[in-house]
């Protein structure tokens, strides 16, 4: 019994679980939640609404308390959400994903660190919560595939921005040194000049005042806007790659008189550890197809489904034409 409703609750706190009426009433909860989490934490920075602190300190810790019941939730259903591993790996890797980090640094500040600035700056990850309102359904799943997908192109735009970076800071620093010590000391002093002209936002508290500094600044500049450029373009050309990919098989699909559905596995999914025999689909929906890594696998009964997995559901009435 205990299991069972282990289960149930695992299921229940899983975002995006859309056909689950209990999992759905559990996201718009956690939902307001968040919601009202953040508007507390908007309110107090307001003297306006000193009067009503002690109310928005009270909704700051039932909402806080709530978190940590979730927390606690996620932590002991850990070994559901990877059943690959150990209960123990499967805690630890749940601690050490984006969504365990996130949950940590928002209860943590509120019980042990509220006396430091630096650890009440951390308060402000909390708004980092939002993106699980979301992070399970159509539009941030494109954005996350998109973004893993050109993930090794947009690693290499950054490492080349560093690199000019870098080399601009040094070459700034050579040019501007005697004549302004104070504002280029050394070699990093100007990263800062660095980054707003490479991001060409300029924001004119740092400049040069030398000619070379000054040929420098243009060349920086220049290169600042490819550098920019880089990531846009990469970034665009995957959503229209994308969205290629989506309206060819759409097409396909409506000229073959197919009725295609695409899931896509994430962290948190309901379906994540679960075998293809296991999964729930709508009626008259059978798996077609499954991609993995750029692969495509035959869904057969015993296939287990991954994060990053993406599963494609075909009507009933297809395969009984085709086969």
């Amino acid at each position: 019994m205990k299991k069972i409703n282990k289960e149930q609750i695992f299921h229940v706190i899983q975002i995006g679980n859309k056909g689950d009426i209990a999992s759905r009433t559990f996201d718009i909860f956690i939902t307001v939640t968040i919601l009202l989490n953040v508007a507390v934490m908007v309110l107090q920075t307001y003297e306006e609404f000193t009067p009503i602190f002690p109310i928005l300190n009270v909704i700051a810790f039932v909402t806080i308390l709530l978190f940590c019941v979730e927390y606690g939730l996620r932590i002991w259903t850990a070994d559901l959400l990877y059943p690959e591993v150990s209960r123990r790996k499967a805690i630890i890797k749940f601690l050490l994903s984006f969504d365990g980090i996130i949950d940590l640094f928002t209860i943590l500040p509120f019980f042990f660190l509220s006396g430091f600035v630096a650890f009440r700056f951390l308060r402000v990850i909390r708004i980092f919560h939002l993106f699980r309102i979301n992070g399970q359904y159509d539009s941030f799943a494109v954005i996350f595939s998109v973004l893993k997908e050109k993930r090794n192109q947009i690693t290499s735009s950054l490492v080349i921005l560093m690199i000019l970076m870098l080399a601009s800071s040094i070459g700034i620093y050579y040019a501007e040194h005697e004549a302004q010590p104070r504002v280029f000391r050394n070699a990093f002093s100007g990263i800062w000049w660095s980054v707003s002209t490479l991001l060409t936002v300029g924001y004119g508290d740092i400049y040069p005042i030398t000619t070379p500094g000054r040929i420098m600044a243009i060349l920086t500049g220049f290169l600042g806007v490819g550098a920019v450029a880089i990531p846009t373009g990469i970034l665009s050309a995957g959503f229209v790659e994308h969205y290629a990919k989506m309206k060819l098989m759409n097409n396909f699909a409506r000229d073959e008189h197919i009725d295609l559905l695409t899931i896509h596995v994430t962290e948190g999914h309901c379906w994540n550890g679960l075998k293809i025999k296991d999964i729930g689909v709508p009626d008259h929906y059978l798996p077609a197809i499954v991609t993995r890594d750029g692969d495509s696998l035959i869904p057969v009964q015993d296939l287990t489904l991954k994060i990053g997995d993406t599963v494609v559901l075909a009507a009933e009435a297809y395969f009984s034409h085709t086969y």
